[in-house]
């Protein structure tokens, strides 16, 4: 059996491990997480090394790829330090070719409320998902990225992929080499808070897309009508989403036992079977994710 497995710092409360078969192969994926200890993460990966097919690495990017362009974060490259033997993804490749897939998904879904209530999105870090930025563009949306303010708690709104492009060149090369991760995004037990803010634009918006963490970090308590395209989600995550008045939830990465992996996860698990022993290019993971049939999942809570 092919393993997979993510080694995260995040909460251990959102641990899982499944058993699927891709391709006619039988792959363990499993999530363990540290509790935003990242060198207790650095001596899993030792530990684990040779040992497993494929390593995710969860909630923290390897770095971050803005067209074509990789910006390596500085800070968590020592999580890794001691893997020599299994190759690491940290799921770049899904965001950039699974992702950009939702917008034509909500289209074909889910259209005559998309265009009812307003094609408007507010993607939570655009930088950190550019292909699933760039594809809302292309798709005609109206976007608010909100890079600043989640990322940097700047209350400073972009609207246009090229600002999105402009801080990306300003900010990423900074950001990447000196702030430490978890100063950008929520480890640990932070990833369990919910503290309401920007309420107006998360109303303005008819859709809100991005990482599972950021869309819940600063949620307001109405989220009437809704729809939010994300992945991650555990149960609890989904019955919040339906208790604040969520329509609908779009899950990028397939729901597997009530729950959606992070896209490192999934990465990983790809890896895993193709055989290669190595992290593969993009078109490779076209070309399983055709084979595999991936498409987003769709959840009508209200």
């Amino acid at each position: 059996m092919k393993k997979a497995i993510s080694v995260s710092i995040g909460s251990s409360k959102r641990d899982k491990a499944v058993e699927v078969e891709l391709l006619g192969q039988q792959v363990r994926i499993e999530r363990i997480g540290t509790d935003g200890d990242m060198e207790k993460a650095a001596l899993l990966y030792k530990e684990l090394d040779g040992q497993v097919d494929a390593f995710g690495v969860g909630g923290a990017d390897l770095g971050a790829l803005v067209e074509g362009k990789f910006y390596p974060f500085h800070s968590v490259k020592p999580m890794v330090r001691f893997v020599e033997k299994t190759p690491v993804v940290d799921g770049g490749g899904l965001k950039n070719t699974l992702e950009n897939k939702a917008p034509g998904f909500l289209d074909e879904k889910i259209g005559e409320y998309i265009k009812e209530k307003g094609r408007k999105v507010f993607i939570t870090l655009g930088v950190d998902r550019w292909g699933l930025s760039k594809s809302f563009v292309e798709a005609g949306y109206e976007t608010i990225f909100g890079d600043l303010m989640f990322a940097l708690d700047i209350p400073i709104k972009i609207k246009t992929l090229g600002g999105l492009r402009l801080l990306a060149k300003i900010l990423i090369p900074i950001v990447t080499r000196f702030f430490p991760f978890e100063m950008l995004y929520p480890t640990g037990e932070k990833q369990d808070e919910r503290v309401p803010k920007y309420e107006k634009t998360y109303q303005w918006a008819t859709v809100i897309a991005g990482d599972c963490h950021y869309v819940k970090k600063h949620m307001p308590d109405d989220m009437n009508g809704k729809v939010i395209v994300t992945n991650t989600t555990t149960p609890e995550d989904v019955e919040l989403f339906k208790n604040l008045g969520v329509k609908y939830l779009i899950t990028t990465t397939p729901v597997l036992d009530g729950r959606s992996f992070g896209t490192n996860m999934m990465e990983a698990a790809l890896v895993a079977i193709s055989g290669k022993e190595r992290p593969l290019t993009w078109e490779e993971y076209d070309e399983l994710l055709d084979q595999l049939n991936f498409e987003p999942q769709l959840q009508e809570l209200n």
